[in-house]
């Protein structure tokens, strides 16, 4: 019977594709963003080449500063910032409680160090001058060449150095994803190493592929409006290498790992979907008609991802949980993040409708395979991610963002084809680069802490305090 209700679900999701697509197809031209708006810097479409600014008769106008435009930046990379101890909640919540500051201890050591390292280069790595499509220059070094005029490559009406610190929030959480897989187990000095050298040889790398101008997978016309490929694909697969690698927790499948404060993690799931409107709407580098659409499109994706999470799990458990719907929540957010900025709201519910239904799967998966991602890194941003980058191939259309482009359901199947490979790419440099990293540190640090810590906690064993003293 559960079988069969899951099968009509299905159904009824396919069916009502056809009618929200024709909506869509329907939109007239006005949802085109206007020409103040930005798309994020990978978005420009493929054929005629990306150039940086429009052809114009005699010398270019000085760039000018839009102050509202400014203001939007600002909020949305305080925002954005938000979402790390969002994460340290999130995750802090569903370990046992001899664990919770070890693990808020991973979000919040992550902000200073990915801070101190992408300002000095993590940038210049990310966003500087191209250097055969693989990765920038170190010609920012040290923030050298980044001031407070607008760089009109990434960002024409707001100061480059406002550009340049709400990246850094995107090269923040993104490690901060990666510690869900290794929570309970990972000695901390390891972990911190770990990090500086995740952020530069994987994060920086992904990032130039998919954003820097001259980035081979930009060039190729892929779509990812706020990091479904360089975020959220990038730190699930890598948490998958970490799972595997770093092996399993003690007692794993023979002793209870319940989440020891559901509370905790609803909030941090709360903070989340708050903070994520800066993550999608602020990639559009400006307040109008694309942000808004961004906004929008977001908040329908997650209540629909919340929705069918519920429901798969209340027809195969008997009853829903509040895990459940913030998890649910939670992988609509990261399956709508690439597509943010090319679909519209009937899109957008589609996205999260299927992302609820398959990161639940995902996550059912992991007893299968034996991994034990401790807090469901691969399932939800793993898979969520990857779904969200295909999907954009599917639904993306230039009704919406004229910089972008039409996706397989709007009559262009090659799109589906570049989203396939920016995916298979970064899958696989994400995870190769992670083992190998991975390894030589357990050769010359170890991975783990001992078997004595680990019983006794992260909190005592690796910070020498407790989370609650009752």
């Amino acid at each position: 019977m559960r079988k069969i209700l899951v099968v009509l679900i299905a159904i009824g999701l396919i069916f009502s594709a056809t009618i929200i697509l024709a909506e869509e197809q329907a939109k007239p031209a006005s949802s085109i963003p206007g020409p103040g708006e930005q798309a994020r810097p990978a978005q420009v479409s493929p054929t005629p080449p990306p150039v940086a600014v429009p052809a114009t008769q005699g010398p270019a106008a000085p760039a000018k500063i839009d102050t509202g435009d400014t203001a939007w930046m600002l909020t949305s990379t305080a925002l954005v910032l938000l979402m790390t101890p969002g994460l340290a909640l999130f995750y802090g919540g569903m370990v046992r409680a001899k664990n919770v500051l070890g693990t808020i201890m991973h979000s919040f050591i992550i902000m200073a160090i990915v801070s101190v390292q992408w300002v000095l280069f993590g940038y210049s790595l990310s966003f500087g001058p191209d250097i055969g499509g693989f990765i920038g220059s170190l010609s920012w070094f040290g923030l050298n060449g980044v001031g407070l005029d607008p760089n009109p490559d990434y960002a024409a009406t707001v100061p480059h150095q406002a550009f340049m610190i709400y990246q850094a929030m995107f090269a923040i959480i993104t490690p901060a994803l990666i510690t869900g897989a290794i929570a309970e187990r990972m000695k901390f000095k390891t972990f911190v190493v770990f990090t500086l050298l995740w952020a530069t040889l994987v994060y920086d790398p992904i990032a130039h592929w998919v954003w820097g101008m001259g980035g081979w997978i930009r060039n190729l016309g892929a779509l990812d409006f706020a990091g479904g490929t360089v975020v959220h694909i990038s730190s699930g697969i890598s948490a998958l290498a970490a799972a595997i690698l770093v092996g399993r927790r003690k007692g794993f499948r023979k002793e209870a790992m319940a989440p020891h404060n559901l509370p905790m993690t609803i909030t941090g799931a709360a903070i989340l979907w708050f903070g994520w409107f800066g993550f999608n709407a602020g990639s559009a580098i400006a307040a109008g008609k694309l942000s808004t659409s961004a906004f929008v499109v977001t908040h329908v994706a997650t209540a629909g991802a919340a929705l069918s999470w519920a429901g798969v799990e209340w027809i195969y458990k008997g009853k829903p949980t509040t895990l459940g719907v913030a998890s649910g929540a939670v992988s609509g957010l990261v399956a709508i993040t690439p597509a943010s900025g090319f679909v519209g709201p009937m899109s957008a519910l589609l996205i999260g409708l299927f992302a609820g239904i398959l990161c639940y799967g995902a996550v059912l998966s992991k007893n299968r395979f034996g991994y034990d991602d401790s807090l469901d890194v691969v399932g939800v941003h793993g898979v969520g991610g990857t779904w969200g980058a295909l999907a954009t191939g599917l639904f993306a259309t230039k009704a919406i963002n004229d910089a972008g482009n039409n996706g397989l359901f709007f009559g262009n199947p090659g799109l589906l084809g570049i989203q396939a490979l920016a995916v298979i790419a970064t899958w696989v440099y994400a995870f190769i680069v992670t083992l190998i990293l991975l390894k030589i540190l357990d050769w010359t640090m170890g991975l783990r802490v001992t078997e004595e810590d680990e019983e006794s906690g992260l909190d005592l064993s690796q910070h020498s305090e407790t989370g609650y003293n009752f």
